[in-house]
């Protein structure tokens, strides 16, 4: 059975959750990356034991809970491909995300068939050229992926024409600035794997939006704890803002037992906190769509806000002022991305406090660190090190891995209300 996974290796893994996007931008999957944070670095030696934890572990999530409406690319090597566990996943909820290492055996090629016919998509991972297993399983697959760092400069668009295909997407993964991203757009490639959308691209001389300044102005009044009647009237202020609060509240995520129709029923049904904390998302919602929660920037920064928050309130039990502060500077890191302009100048626009501004502009004290650390999962990097950061902020791995996932199942539920 599934849980018979060695609980030594469920204790020591953390989640890597990576965005996968569409040419318009729009979440569609995350690639799901179990990473082993062994307080010693040691590595998993055993296979099919290790393939049978990340499996076990993708199972039991319940991948609503971890990918939202998206789809999830789960990887999965010979051992797993072979295994009878690996029917545990759910078939349209899973991409098996065939890993570099397998041979197309015909065992495993005939296995392949077997489980497309169960109902399975497949995923061909890191292909930079045309191996003769990658000849053979990509008739088999629904996905490829492209590594576009690992291959020799200059070979990447006669590989896209020799492996695009109408009946197969191509995805381009490790992209990592805008200038890949148009290339591979180019390319015809359909899906991108990387963080370009959430580097920044300074624009000089561009300016915050009047809408985005209105709401800065309100987390400034809320800030200098102003009064209510001053808040009333600055969300009056502004047509959108008010069209959104309104919206927000007559939502099940907030709870409200009546329909609230005025402004200031709707402050004072929300709570200070709730406000604050929903002006800071509300600044990654544009146009105020109904699909806004498919914006991967918004995606991201909220969950480094809850995380962080999480984070502190495991750290520092009952201290709801800090974690309040740490659910800031994990909305606020991507800001200079959401406005194309240098954090400093963020920082200029809105008042914070000292602490803050060191983990935005340096990634120092002790917010800085956990926003360090939260970067360094992102990324899903060496669990080795990944060691370190969580022994210098006294967290367990299984701590971080109960708060990843409360994290991941609250920004689901909020940004939908939103």
């Amino acid at each position: 059975m599934l849980a018979s996974a060695p609980s030594k290796l469920a204790d020591n893994f953390f989640l890597a959750r990576q965005p996968i996007l569409n040419r318009g931008q729009r979440l569609v999957a995350y690639e799901l990356l179990f990473r082993d944070a062994g307080a010693d670095g040691a590595h998993v030696t055993d296979d099919a034991e290790a393939t049978a934890t990340v499996i076990a572990h993708a199972a039991e999530l319940g991948m609503g809970q971890v990918v939202g409406d998206q789809m999830a690319f789960v990887n999965v090597d010979a051992v797993g491909l072979m295994s009878d566990f690996i029917r545990f996943l759910p078939n349209d909820k899973v991409i098996l995300e065939i890993l570099e290492t397998v041979r197309a055996t015909p065992e495993v090629l005939n296995r392949v068939r077997e489980l497309k016919q169960a109902g399975f998509k497949f995923a061909l991972d890191d292909v930079i050229g045309q191996s003769d297993d990658v000849q053979k399983l990509t008739p088999l697959c629904d996905v490829i992926k492209v590594d576009i760092k690992d291959m020799q400069p200059g070979t990447l668009p006669a590989l896209a024409r020799v492996l695009k295909n109408p009946g197969q997407k191509l995805l381009a993964e490790k992209v990592e600035t805008v200038e890949e991203f148009q290339e591979c757009m180019e390319l015809g490639f359909e899906y991108f794997q990387g963080y370009y959308f959430a580097r920044p691209v300074i624009l000089s001389g561009k300016k915050i939006s009047p809408s985005q300044m209105s709401v800065l102005h309100l987390l400034e009044l809320l800030d200098r704890d102003a009064s209510s009647a001053e808040i009333e009237r600055s969300v009056k202020h502004d047509a959108l803002i008010t069209l959104n609060l309104l919206r927000l509240v007559n939502t099940p995520a907030v709870g409200a037992r009546q329909r609230i129709n005025s402004v200031g029923h709707a402050l004072m049904v929300l709570g200070r906190r709730q406000l604050r904390r929903w002006l800071q998302i509300l600044l990654y919602v544009k146009n105020g769509g109904t699909q806004e929660f498919t914006s991967p920037l918004l995606q991201l920064a909220t969950t480094r806000g809850k995380t962080m928050e999480l984070m502190v309130e495991q750290r520092r039990p009952g201290q709801r002022v800090s974690a309040d502060i740490g659910f800031t500077v994990g909305v606020m890191s991507l800001m200079d991305t959401l406005f194309s302009i240098h954090m400093r100048e963020v920082l200029e626009s809105v008042n914070v406090l000292d602490e803050v501004r060191a983990a935005l502009l340096h990634r120092s004290g002790d917010y800085g660190a956990m926003l360090s650390l939260i970067e360094h999962i992102e990324r899903g990097r060496d669990g080795k090190v990944l060691a370190q950061m969580l022994h210098q902020l006294d967290l367990k791995p299984a701590e971080l891995y109960a708060i990843q996932l409360a994290a991941i199942e609250w920004v689901t539920e909020y940004t939908r209300g939103i």
